[in-house]
Parts: structure tokens; C-alpha cells; sequence
């Protein structure tokens, strides 16, 4: 068996328009979760989600995990906790790292935005998230993330992904074995959420 072989087996593809959705309680947005490590359990160690912010309010406590957020569409919104964020996130495709300890509170700039959002438990792991638009190669690491936002990527010569499209995985064998990836147009844009040992 390749080596592709055997990392396709742990990959898991998708489109953000089949993820299950969940309404935040407040009724300020909603949830799509792609990933959640360990699968079902509440104190997981690391999580994906694409989240969409409809209203004003503030984010949920998430004592001793770490959080990364990044504006994936709408004009943005500002983070706010006082004397410790005070951060316009309004640019596609730029990661924000802030401390789930904190009690942070959102205002929309102009509208409803979806963001793209990693969690990590301290302690356990990290995330290191970045926006590539050339060919690299992915390590698997612990796991991550690849979503699609613009343009046409290919994956090991093989595997398409348009926008709206990804791929995700939790990886407990050989970390050093990579993904290649690679734009097909020129307009191609992707987010890549690494999740280090620590």
C-alpha cells in the first residue's frame, strides 16, 4: 500500500453546506461542526467549526482552550474584552488568536458574518492557522484542517477541492507524512489549521 494509500484512509472530505448545523442557545448564529477530538466527547482537544454571526452578543466561556478565529465572509466584526481585546477582525483569510478564558464580546461591523474557528485544549496540543495560496505540502501532524475559499486546489494529484470544500483529519500514526497541495487557478485561496504537539 502507498503512503497515500494509507493517509487517504484517514482523511475525511467535505462541503460546509452538508455540515450539521446548531443554533447557538442566545439565537445570535449558529455552529457547523466539521470536527471534534476526542468524537462525542465534551471536553475535547481539539474542535473545527465554521460559525455564522448574526447578532451582537458575547462569545461562550471556553476555560483552558485556546482559540483561533478567522473571517471567511461579511464585512467582519469587532472583538471586544476590556484591557485585554480590542480587535477588528475584517479580513478574509487573516486568523485572530485569543484565549477562551477570556469573556469576549462581538459586534457586527455591517451584517451577518461566517468565521472559521479552531480550538485547542492547553496543555494538550496547539493550532497554528494560515491562509496559502501556492502549492505546499501539509504535514499531518496531530491532525488538521484544509477549507477551500476561493479558486480550484488539487490534493496529491488526485482529489479536487473547490470553495466551499475541504478536507480533515486526526492523525495518530507517522506525523511526518505530508499532503501536497496545489492551485489549479490563480484566484486560489485556502486556510490550513495545523494541530502541533506541544
Amino acid at each position: 500500500m502507498s503512503h497515500f494509500s494509507a493517509i487517504h484512509n484517514t482523511l475525511e472530505f467535505f462541503t460546509v453546506a452538508d455540515l450539521a448545523v446548531t443554533p447557538w442557545r442566545n439565537g445570535g448564529g449558529e455552529t457547523r461542526e466539521i470536527l471534534s477530538i476526542p468524537d462525542q466527547a465534551s471536553d475535547f482537544n481539539w474542535r473545527a467549526s465554521i460559525a455564522t454571526i448574526a447578532e451582537d452578543g458575547p462569545f461562550s466561556l471556553f476555560p483552558g482552550i485556546d482559540r483561533s478565529i478567522t473571517l471567511l465572509s461579511g464585512e467582519g466584526v469587532h472583538l471586544f474584552a476590556e484591557g485585554k481585546i480590542d480587535h477588528a477582525l475584517t479580513s478574509i483569510a487573516e486568523p485572530f488568536a485569543f484565549s477562551g478564558d477570556v469573556a469576549v464580546t462581538s459586534r457586527l461591523l455591517a451584517g451577518t458574518t461566517t468565521d472559521f474557528n479552531i480550538m485547542t485544549r492547553r496543555g494538550t496540543c496547539r493550532a497554528v492557522v494560515s491562509a496559502k495560496q501556492q502549492e505546499f505540502c501539509a504535514p499531518l501532524l496531530l491532525g488538521g484542517v484544509l477549507l477551500v475559499l476561493r479558486g480550484e486546489w488539487l490534493l496529491q494529484g488526485e482529489n479536487g477541492l473547490s470553495a466551499q470544500q475541504g478536507v480533515v483529519w486526526s492523525n495518530s500514526e507517522d506525523m511526518t507524512l505530508e499532503l501536497l497541495l496545489q492551485p489549479q487557478t490563480a484566484d486560489a485561496l485556502l486556510l490550513w489549521a495545523a494541530i502541533l504537539p506541544l
